[in-house]
C-alpha cells in the first residue's frame, strides 16, 4: 500500500523546486489529488491540479478552498511551502522587503491554514506541514525578515498543534526546516559561496528536494500518526 493512497493534498509553491517535488512524491506515493498552487503554473501530470495563487489574496484563497471543497469534499494534507527571500542587512532593508517577505511567508501561511483548517476540523483528522528554514533556528546574517518569518512560523506550529486537538481532532501540525538544498536557483549561485556552506555541512554536501520531499511525505502519512509540534531539521547536520 501506498503512503499517499486516497489522500487529497494543497502544496502551496508546487510549480519548481522542493514543492515540485513534494507533489510528485505525492503522486507517486498514490495520492487521489495533489493540488499544486502556486503564482506559476506547474507541470500536468496524473492527479495533479494546477492553481494560480497568491497565498496574501485572502479572497482568492476563500474562493480556492470553496473550489477544493466542491470537487474533491476534503482536504488531507495542506504543505505551506510557497516562500520568498528579498536579503539585506538590517541597516539597509528597506520597509518594503520586510512587508512583502512577512505577507507572504508568515501571513501566507496563516491565510491558507485558517481557509483549510475547517475541512479538516469537519474530518477530525489532518496533517499540516509548514516548510521553515533552518534559518528560522539558527538566524542568518542579512536575513532578518525571512529568519523572523520562518521563525514564526515555528510558533504558529507549535500553537496549532495545541489548538487544532483540543476537540479531540487528530489534526497534526509539524515542521519541515531544511538547510541548503540543491534547487534550481542554487545553480546560478558561484561555487566560491556554495563551498563555505558545504564545508559547514558535516554531512559535506546540499540537501536535495527528494530528501526534503521524503521527509515531508513521511509528514504526511499515517506512519507520523503520533508526530504532533515536532520541528525536523533537514540540514545535513548543519548549524549557521
Amino acid at each position: 500500500m501506498n503512503r499517499m493512497d486516497g489522500k487529497v493534498a494543497i502544496v502551496t509553491g508546487g510549480a519548481r523546486g522542493i514543492g515540485r517535488q513534494i507533489v510528485d512524491t505525492f503522486v507517486a506515493e498514490g495520492a487521489k489529488a495533489v493540488i499544486s498552487a502556486d503564482m506559476a503554473m506547474g507541470k500536468d501530470g496524473p492527479n495533479i491540479k494546477n492553481v494560480i495563487l497568491n497565498v496574501t489574496d485572502r479572497d482568492a484563497i476563500a474562493k480556492f478552498v470553496e473550489e477544493i471543497k466542491i470537487e474533491f469534499g476534503h482536504v488531507d494534507v495542506l504543505v505551506n511551502n510557497a516562500g520568498i527571500t528579498k536579503d539585506a542587512l538590517v541597516q539597509k532593508m528597506q520597509e518594503s522587503e520586510w512587508d512583502i517577505v512577512v505577507d507572504v511567508n508568515l501571513k501566507g501561511v496563516f491565510n491558507l491554514t485558517q481557509a483549510v483548517v475547517p475541512m479538516m476540523l469537519e474530518m477530525g483528522k489532518g496533517s499540516i506541514i509548514n516548510i521553515s528554514s533552518v534559518v528560522g533556528v539558527y538566524g542568518n546574517i542579512g536575513q532578518t525578515n525571512y529568519a523572523a518569518t520562518k521563525a514564526g512560523v515555528i510558533g504558529m506550529s507549535h500553537t496549532w498543534s495545541k489548538e487544532f486537538t483540543r476537540k479531540g481532532a487528530a489534526i497534526r501540525t509539524n515542521v519541515i526546516a531544511p538547510g541548503y538544498v540543491a534547487t534550481e536557483m542554487m545553480e546560478t549561485v558561484p561555487d566560491k559561496v556554495l563551498e563555505p556552506i558545504r564545508q559547514k555541512t558535516p554531512l559535506g554536501r546540499l540537501g536535495t528536494p527528494q530528501e526534503i520531499a521524503n521527509a515531508v511525505l513521511f509528514l504526511a502519512s499515517d506512519e507520523s500518526s503520533f508526530v504532533n509540534g515536532h520541528v525536523l531539521e533537514v540540514t545535513g547536520g548543519l548549524r549557521l
